[in-house]
C-alpha cells in the first residue's frame, strides 16, 4: 500500500486513491485557513488544495492544467492540485503558504 507523507505523518492509503482524500480521511487537510470551508469540494475547479507533491502520482489532466494555469497560480511552480492527483506509489507533499497555496517561496 502506498503511503503518504504529509505534515510529519505517515498515512497508508489503497493505490490510486485520490490525494485530496487520502488528506482529508485522515483528518489532515490540503487547505490552507478559510480554504477549509470555502473550496469547490473537490471539484477542481477553485485551486485551493495546490501542493507540491514528490513521489508517485497520476499525470495532470486538461483541467487541472488550466486552473494551475490561472492566478494566483503559476504553471512553473510544479504544485498540483490534490483532489485531481491520484496516488500510485509513495508520496511526500508539502503545503506552501497562501489561501491557495500559491506562496511556493514562502514556507507554510
Amino acid at each position: 500500500m502506498p503511503t503518504v507523507t504529509f505534515r510529519g505523518r505517515e498515512i497508508e492509503c489503497e493505490p490510486d486513491a485520490i490525494l485530496r482524500d487520502v488528506l482529508l480521511d485522515a483528518g489532515v487537510s490540503p487547505h490552507n485557513g478559510r480554504a477549509n470551508t470555502l473550496n469547490c469540494g473537490g471539484h477542481g475547479t477553485c485551486g485551493t488544495c495546490a501542493v507540491e507533491v514528490e513521489g508517485a502520482v497520476s499525470g495532470t489532466s486538461a483541467r487541472e492544467r488550466r486552473r494551475l494555469a490561472f492566478p494566483p497560480h503559476d504553471p512553473e511552480d510544479g504544485l498540483r492540485l490534490s483532489c485531481r492527483t491520484t496516488v500510485l506509489g509513495d508520496v511526500t507533499v508539502r503545503k506552501h503558504g497562501g489561501f491557495w497555496g500559491q506562496d511556493v517561496d514562502r514556507p507554510d
